[in-house]
């Protein structure tokens, strides 16, 4: 099997370890070799965060180069937009619609780039974006942002069974969190 590749971004504090965790928990449950990177970027100040899941029969560097990534897993639009090119040409971004500002625009130096969904989408980008803050708090939490879109991915993974991700789900995600997740999880697969 050739070597699959995930990407997950976001800003710091938004829960992309737990993600990268859990889908490297439940890939090493399916056989396969799977190398999960470290965060990388500014995590505790809301900068910029990115962890690679690579996965297959035997993986022997966790970093993903442009235009490498299956998957584009991001939890702010922003982000979406600015890991395009890691995007295989038949790739596909599953992303939170959410709109987090970075600096620059806080601090008045820019403005928040308008039309990201469509603008991707005009360059051929596959995207699948959904609204996964409100999911979150229909599920009871505006923090399971994380598992709406790990439920979205999963659409994706038909040959893995719902229940590998929910074992993952036990043995990730804390106990006394984990009916949220479950629930969480379950919104962001059933969209459409």
């Amino acid at each position: 099997m050739k070597t699959k590749n995930i990407m997950i971004v976001g800003v710091g504090g938004q829960g992309s370890l737990l993600a990268s965790k859990l889908l490297g928990h439940l890939l090493i449950g399916q056989g396969y070799d799977v190398k999960v990177s470290e965060v990388h970027g500014m995590s505790q100040r809301g900068g910029s965060v990115v962890t690679y899941v690579r996965y297959g029969e035997k993986v022997y560097s966790p970093v993903i180069d442009e235009g490498e990534a299956d998957f584009i897993v991001s939890f702010e639009l922003l982000e979406a937009s600015r890991y395009v090119s890691f995007l295989k040409p038949d790739g596909r971004i599953v992303t939170n619609i959410q709109q987090i500002d970075p600096m620059p625009v806080i601090t008045g130096a820019a403005s928040y780039p308008a039309d990201l969904v469509e603008k991707m989408r005009a360059k051929g980008v596959q995207i699948d974006a959904m609204d996964c803050l409100k999911l979150a708090e229909e599920a009871g939490s505006t923090k399971a942002v994380n598992l709406v879109l790990m439920g979205r991915l999963s659409h994706y993974f038909e040959d893995i069974p719902e229940s590998a991700w929910q074992e993952a789900m036990e043995a990730i995600v804390p106990q006394k969190f984990l009916e949220l997740n479950r629930k969480a999880f379950a919104l962001g697969k059933a969209q459409a």
